[in-house]
């Protein structure tokens, strides 16, 4: 079974604490590939847990690294903004009209407006409805993997498992459910930094062919009756129904992104865990109560979303440091989710740790992930089949993680299962 080089996290501290903190890029994309971001973070929050950045492609931004500060910051959406034209939500910095963008983006009351309009989808009724299907799907997912043979788990069940999720929040044709996952890849896969802003014809005509379908769904639904499904429910709502396509797009890919990672990288990041401690597979197959602490433990640990960044709208202090307005606040959910001041014994997957949502993967205040029931009840879905079936999941090789500081994820992952 694969096991990660310990001389590899012993370089990145070496690497972490030789380095000036004055020269921290943490935003740096291959970190987060080669999966040795810990120590920068670490020691940001022993030393300098709101910290200036003033070199690198986005430009000056404060890294906010202690839980604590994060829901400060997340909590207060009246001082710490998330409106597209002062710069939006992730640290690049592409400022564009409220008109063109996702609710995301937006401030109250717009914000909140759009955001009631799709929220019954997530809502605890729903979920209620949608747990049969999962399970259904899930059990066929698992049924016809290859037992006893490598394959990739990411794309065998990871992906296949949330992108039936997708097809079914959209009612997008189930045939071609691939394509709504890809979406999400595309506009995750960062282009190297001396290429950022450089117009790519190639990736413009894909990103224009797999949207353009959802331009014809939107007038099909707008002529019939409103139905429960995500694109009706934007069709449909006063406060959706005459927006831009532009905006229409971005709540689509929103809700893509939205509706997929948390849990697609919570799957594979799951059973990495279990791989590096293999007691708990067999903990979990005499208790599975255990789910009930284990899945939000595990979102904690893998931090699906790594960063949002926010606009100060005025001049306030963080932790002591003196932020003007207009600058650029990022809070690292990566690094607040292993503060040991908040969360003992951090760093590692406790399966029966006594307060396992004291994590701030979801996000905190008026952006709280909406998703958070679905993502959860997928997870716990997925785990109670496999707990059924198999006596083991090894990974048989190393991960391949996104290069990605945004969304913490994986693009591979080879492993075997044992009936």
């Amino acid at each position: 079974m694969y096991r990660e080089s310990p001389q590899v996290a012993v370089e990145a501290r070496e690497k972490a604490y030789s380095t000036r903190l004055e020269d921290f890029q943490v935003h740096d994309h291959e970190l987060f590939r080669s999966n040795t971001h810990w120590p920068w973070f670490e020691r940001l929050r022993k030393e300098d847990p709101v910290h200036l950045c003033e070199k690198g492609e986005f430009g000056r931004y404060w890294s906010v690294t202690k839980h604590r500060d994060i829901i400060g910051v997340d909590g207060n959406h009246g001082l710490f903004s998330s409106d597209s034209e002062r710069g939006g939500i992730t640290l690049f910095d592409a400022k564009e009209p409220n008109e063109r963008t996702s609710f995301i983006g937006l401030d109250p009351p717009s914000h909140d407006a759009q955001r009631k309009v799709v929220a019954p989808m997530f809502s605890a009724q729903n979920m209620t409805v949608l747990e049969p299907l999962i399970r259904e799907r899930a059990a066929k997912i698992l049924d016809e993997l290859p037992v006893g043979e490598t394959f990739d788990l990411v794309d065998k069940v990871s992906v296949e498992l949330t992108s039936q999720m997708l097809a079914t929040l959209f009612d997008y044709p189930f045939e071609q459910r691939r394509v709504l996952p890809r979406i999400s890849d595309f506009l995750l896969d960062f282009p190297e930094p001396e290429k950022i802003g450089e117009a790519d014809p190639a990736r413009q005509a894909e990103m224009f062919a797999m949207l353009t379908p959802f331009v014809a769904m939107w007038e099909e639904r707008k002529a019939a009756p409103p139905k429960m499904d995500l694109i009706s429910m934007l069709a449909h709502s006063p406060a959706t129904a005459k927006e831009s396509p532009e905006q229409y797009f971005g709540n689509i890919i929103l809700l893509i992104v939205a509706g997929s990672d948390t849990t697609r990288h919570s799957i594979t990041g799951g059973v990495l865990a279990m791989n590096e401690t293999p007691e708990y597979y067999d903990r979990l197959r005499e208790n599975p109560a255990l789910l009930d602490s284990f899945i939000p433990e595990v979102i904690r640990w893998q931090s699906p979303v790594a960063h949002m960044r926010r606009t100060a709208t005025a001049d306030t202090e963080i932790g002591g440091k003196k932020i003007r307005e207009g600058d650029k606040v990022v809070m690292w959910y990566v690094s607040g989710n292993r503060d040991e001041d908040v969360i003992n014994n951090a760093d590692k997957l406790v399966i029966d740790r006594q307060r396992p949502r004291q994590h701030v993967s979801f996000g905190f205040g008026i952006h709280r992930c909406l998703g958070q029931r679905l993502a959860e009840m997928q997870l716990r879905v997925m785990w109670e089949e496999v707990l059924k079936r198999f006596k083991r999941i090894e990974v048989m090789g190393e991960p391949t993680r996104m290069r990605n500081n945004f969304v913490k994820g994986y693009l591979a992952m080879p492993v075997r299962v044992v009936a």
